[in-house]
């Protein structure tokens, strides 16, 4: 491992252990976002730019190092921009921090993460090689594993960034949108476990499957061309 990486590396190291040391976590939850919500728009009332900047520096910061306190970010993003434009922060930020942590686990800890979660993402990684865009985009709008683990699960895949890059920008549109406009009505939310809904998570399964129509298509193409 060069200088760069193990530099790199330890600033990854050194922000987590920050976050932790200082209990940053105590400042991402629903009754903080509650309390200081007002603030936050006074804020952003009179320094936009600034606002706008700090927010999305924040969520990539979060997305990248696989910190907890996404749900209330996105929360946080509809209760200060709205729902169009908190969507649209809220979805650049978290793609850029995706692709961060998708970059670090291919070129930085590609052994680090194999020795952690490699039978955990076994099956996710051979499903990734073979269909692409098509399995990643499901596997975003489907919430059947957590939004880090895919991330370094492509990373140790032959995956092109581009393709993770925009099926990760198209694939959480759906659920970040719901997280989004639920924080625009942030006083009528008393926990969050009741903003994905099983209706909400119904409707994403079906967007899911409805990814996987090319692979089905395929398989089934594939079987009738091949010799008996």
């Amino acid at each position: 491992m060069n200088i760069k990486k193990i530099a790199l590396a330890l600033v990854g190291i050194i922000v987590v252990t920050l976050f932790f040391y200082f209990d940053m976590q105590r400042y991402l939850t629903l009754t903080a976002l509650k309390a200081n919500r007002q603030t936050l728009l006074d804020y952003y009332a009179a320094h936009k730019l600034v606002m706008v900047a700090g927010f999305m520096a924040i969520y990539i910061i979060q997305t990248a190092l696989s910190l907890p306190g996404a749900a209330i970010l996105s929360l946080a993003a509809g209760a200060i921009f709205g729902s169009i434009m908190g969507t649209v922060y809220a979805n650049i930020a978290a793609t850029l921090g995706a692709t961060l942590a998708f970059l670090v686990t291919r070129y930085l800890l590609r052994d680090v993460v194999l020795n952690k979660f490699g039978s955990k993402l076994e099956g996710m990684n051979r499903e990734l090689e073979k269909r692409g865009f098509s399995y990643l985009l499901f596997l975003r709008l489907v919430p059947l594993f957590p939004f880090f683990l895919i991330n370094l699960a492509a990373g140790l895949t032959r995956i092109p960034l581009r393709t993770f890059f925009f099926g990760t920008m198209l694939g959480i549109i759906p659920g970040g949108f719901v997280y989004v406009n639920a924080g625009a009505s942030l006083a009528t939310i008393d926990s969050l476990s009741g903003i994905a809904s099983p209706r909400v998570l119904g409707s994403f399964t079906l967007l899911g499957l409805f990814a996987l129509v090319p692979v089905l298509y395929n398989k089934i193409k594939n079987r009738k061309h091949s010799p008996n």
